[in-house]
């Protein structure tokens, strides 16, 4: 760069690894990945409000989408999409109260797509007791939770940054191919050391994946969409910081024996000896700059749920534990993602179950969002009397399930004086019901000795 020219350098816009392999992951399986963010507003809602959120929230993260690479085996590149990617979803008529949630699932079911638009969406829906929602969709590929909670803020507050990245289709056919070789040269040698390593793994870990010999039954349609129940408990975060301290544990213990009793409830448990494995994301998001969409290292904890209610002392050990093996042993499936552009799409799926841990374990995902700011209830400048997130898997049918042995999530946030704590659930072969979902809740909360508002 000549002497004087302030000109800054363009950033660098290759798609990480593991935003990548997301991506191929979720297309092999013919599945999709959103996080849903729900204001509720008991008083009058400033529409005015919102469409400033909407019109501020397309930078950064979440101002992208993914350009595929000119080359067949190449890395994809981010390309900038700054400002609403769709119109702001204002009901035309308001609907009774109790259809909340029915309307919740409506917006997670619209179209979203992290290459062609729109990555995220907004609606709101007033309802007849006056009370309104605000319902934020976001594509998990451009964006984890962390970086969904940093870009609200950001356009809470009105400081959203563009990330400087090219417009979409900004390169010629000639300049994309000779991009992309470039990039294929540049990575040629870790690949090399990939490679050599992928040989090893895959001779040790060939019998790996889960292949029941007698598939759960599932109703009649398994091959077809299924709906996984979805709710939220709500505890005061004072009784809870008390309850872990009772326990002789923290808040994060506290979440994880919780997740951990509550899949004991649900069935979701070893069948070896009944102990309950979690997968921990842990944020790597520490620098303000980091642009990967999904920034996390997973941390696998196993431990025995029985006693987790009365004490949370071996609880609190195993994740301690899985915290340090996280950090000091490297993931074999992280290391081997730089061949992912080389995988055929058709192996994209079992990749998928390896990834994400669909193993006899049957683990539980259990995410920890820690200390929220309580800017964050602001979306239209005025605080919002309750908030609500989950992630959503979209897409999952009945047989993809069974194969995987169900699913089950559960995720916490500190927020307005509450902890919210969102579950997902699907276990094949057994009611999953939002009904007995709550109910599966409830229970373990009574175990707790825990009160809460379960939605």
């Amino acid at each position: 760069m000549p002497v004087g020219d302030n000109r800054r350098p363009a950033p660098d816009n290759v798609v990480p690894y593991a935003d990548q392999a997301l991506l191929l992951a979720l297309r092999g399986a013919g599945q999709e990945a959103v996080m849903q963010i729900i204001w509720i507003y008991e008083h009058e809602l400033d529409l005015d409000g919102v469409r400033r959120f909407h019109q501020r929230f397309g930078r950064g993260l979440v101002g992208r989408l993914i350009e595929r690479s000119a080359l067949p085996f190449g890395r994809h590149r981010w390309v900038s999409v700054p400002g609403p990617q769709t119109g702001l979803d204002i009901a035309a008529q308001p609907r009774s109260r109790d259809e909340l949630w029915d309307w919740a699932h409506e917006q997670v079911e619209l179209p979203l797509d992290p290459e062609w638009g729109p990555a995220w969406r907004l609606g709101v829906q007033s309802f007849t007791d006056g009370s309104s929602a605000v319902s934020l969709v976001i594509s998990h590929t451009v964006a984890d939770g962390g970086g969904a909670v940093v870009s609200a803020l950001a356009a809470i507050n009105d400081d959203g940054k563009d990330l400087g990245y090219p417009p979409r289709q900004s390169r010629t056919r000639s300049r994309a191919l000779i991009e992309d070789v470039r990039q294929l040269a540049a990575d040629l040698p870790e690949i090399w050391r990939t490679l050599v390593k992928a040989i090893k793994v895959a001779m040790r870990r060939k019998d790996e994946l889960v292949r029941p010999s007698e598939p759960v039954r599932v109703p009649a349609g398994g091959a077809g969409n299924v709906m996984t129940a979805f709710t939220t408990a709500v505890i005061d975060l004072d009784e809870w910081d008390s309850k872990a301290k009772s326990l002789g544990g923290h808040h994060f213990s506290l979440v994880a024996g919780f997740a951990g009793k509550l899949a004991q409830n649900i069935g979701r448990t070893r069948a070896t000896d009944g102990a309950v494995t979690l997968m921990i994301p842990v944020s790597e998001r520490d620098n303000p700059g980091e642009t990967g969409g999904n920034v996390v290292t997973i941390a696998n904890v196993t431990f025995d749920p029985g006693p987790v209610a009365k004490d949370l002392t071996s609880a609190r050990a195993a994740i301690k534990q899985g915290l340090v093996t996280a950090r000091q042993t490297p993931d074999e499936m992280v290391e081997l993602l730089p061949l992912i552009p080389f995988l055929p799409k058709r192996a994209m799926g079992r990749i998928a179950d390896m990834a994400f841990g669909f193993s006899a374990d049957v683990p539980v995902s259990c995410s920890n969002m820690g200390d929220v700011p309580d800017d964050m209830l602001r979306l239209d400048g005025t605080e919002a009397e309750r908030l609500y997130f989950g992630g959503v898997d979209r897409n999952l049918s009945g047989d993809v399930l069974e194969r995987r042995r169900g699913l089950m999530t559960v995720a916490a946030a500190r927020l307005g004086g509450k902890v919210i704590l969102p579950v997902m659930s699907y276990q094949p072969g057994m009611d999953n019901s939002r009904t007995r979902l709550r109910e599966v809740i409830a229970q373990t909360l009574a175990e707790f000795d825990l009160s809460g508002t379960i939605e």
